[in-house]
């Protein structure tokens, strides 16, 4: 990989079973945000900063992974460390709030979050044509129909 290039994350997004839900959860970390006089940004919180910060913020995205699939991807805008409640240190991954749904690809689940090589990274739909529900494309790939 040359350097500066793009290095993306993949991350689990647990409880969530569509991607509706994905963008109901960060409508309210959002709301919740400008209540308090923040940025309308949605966020992520993780206890492990990228060693690779700087290809991260060098364009790359973060890449949920709903029900086994990788199916939406957003952003990475920042990066900063943040302390809990308990005063331990996070980083804090600010998202652009537009989700942009990819082809599904399948994950296995895992701890934490994982680096994603753009190579490996899953293309983003053009929304040229009808959009079909993620089950109902996984169902039509699962029985070689498309």
């Amino acid at each position: 990989m040359a350097w500066g290039m793009a290095v993306h994350i993949c991350k689990l997004c647990v409880g969530a079973d569509r991607i509706e839900d994905l963008q109901a959860w960060q409508d309210q970390l959002v709301a919740f945000r400008l209540a308090e006089g923040g940025a309308p940004e949605p966020w992520h919180d993780t206890r492990m900063a990228p060693k690779r910060a700087e290809e991260v913020l060098a364009g790359g995205s973060i890449y949920w992974v709903i029900r086994k699939r990788i199916l939406v991807r957003q952003r990475i805008i920042g990066l900063e460390t943040h302390h809990d409640e308990t005063g331990r240190a996070l980083c804090r991954i600010r998202l652009d709030p537009r989700l942009v749904r990819t082809q599904p690809r399948a994950r296995r689940p895992f701890q934490g979050w994982r680096y994603l090589e753009p190579e490996a990274a899953p293309p983003d739909l053009d929304g040229s044509g009808p959009a079909l529900s993620a089950d109902l494309e996984a169902a039509l790939k699962e029985a070689m129909a498309w």
